[in-house]
């Protein structure tokens, strides 16, 4: 089968698409055929080395945890998923980069009728950090949140999420993406300078939480709008969340596929929308990661592996 590899730390260029051998799946594990596998900033940063410390690769190193597709082969002992069967899930085993995947049946939710294969191959570790970001911060009916990103992958489902518990959520986004957010019920505001007095000026200087999913100094700008320490999380600053207690919930803090299936119920019912800026065949997936590092993309970059590379 084909997977992404690479082979030591460093850009895009070191990503390649190799011939490898097709795993076989053990105790409580199933073979999927991928149909779908979002991209993640975090796999950027693992494969250039930043994240080393904290998340060291071995090489050669696969990429990828969102996955969507069909299960072709189950190993013994496995519950509540056959052959055949199309599922959304995940992997901590950086594989599902790939063409095959194997994954413990415990990290696999059904893939609900109506939910596309982009949306469900790219839910996992979007879905679940805004889940667990909004959970942090806890929104009530009257609430104003404010969310950094709020047109990006993880922005773009909190943001939803936050507005589903009643709250006002102003979202931080470039103009572009200021129609997407009032269709959504969320009030855009232009992020850069001047954005202290933008938010100011939406909110009455009232905000109660606030969600940063970009880093570059939004800590220090919720504190500064009065927020406190306990009710803003980031998910990238965790060096400014330390220095004054705030919280730094991501990921880990849902990853489970309970709250994936929830999240996958709501979106198939069209009550979370789950953006997808563009998909790429898996021999592209040099250039899905260049799309990714430029930034400002809406929503998620997903990887086909059963599109065919035109031409």
């Amino acid at each position: 089968m084909k997977a992404v590899r690479f082979h030591e730390y460093g850009g895009i260029d070191v990503l390649r698409v190799e011939e490898v051998n097709r795993p076989a799946p053990g105790p409580g594990q199933v073979l999927v055929e991928v149909r779908a596998a979002g991209i993640q900033p975090g796999e950027a940063h693992i494969r250039a080395g930043q994240l080393h410390e904290r998340w060291p690769a071995t090489f050669p190193s696969g990429q990828g945890s969102d996955l969507a597709g069909v299960v072709v082969e189950a190993g013994p002992h496995v519950r509540g998923v056959a052959v055949g069967d199309e599922i959304l899930g995940f992997t901590h085993t950086r594989a599902s980069h790939a063409e095959f995947v194997t994954v413990n049946d415990v990290n696999l939710t059904p893939r609900p009728e109506g939910l596309p294969w982009d949306a469900a191959g790219s839910l996992y570790v979007a879905g679940t950090t805004a889940y667990a970001t909004v959970f942090a911060v806890d929104p009530e009916p009257g609430d104003t949140v404010v969310v950094s990103g709020a047109a990006g992958g993880v922005g773009s489902l909190a943001a939803q999420l936050a507005r589903r518990r009643g709250a006002t959520v102003i979202g931080l986004a470039s103009e572009p993406n200021h129609t997407w957010l009032k269709d959504h019920g969320i009030v855009p505001v232009q992020y850069g300078d001047g954005v202290a007095d933008r938010i100011q000026q939406a909110t009455g200087g009232n905000v109660d939480a606030f969600i940063d999913t970009v880093g570059n100094g939004y800590v220090r700008l919720a504190v500064e709008l009065g927020v406190r320490p306990q009710r803003i999380n980031t998910i990238r600053d965790w060096h400014a969340a330390a220095k004054i207690g705030a919280r730094t919930d991501g990921e880990g803090a849902a990853a489970c596929a309970v709250v994936l299936g929830e999240l996958a119920r709501l979106a198939a019912r069209g009550e979370l929308e789950v953006p997808i800026a563009r998909t790429y065949p898996l021999e592209q997936v040099r250039d899905a990661f260049r799309d990714l590092e430029q930034g400002h993309t809406h929503g998620k970059i997903v990887l086909r592996p059963d599109q065919k590379t035109a031409g």
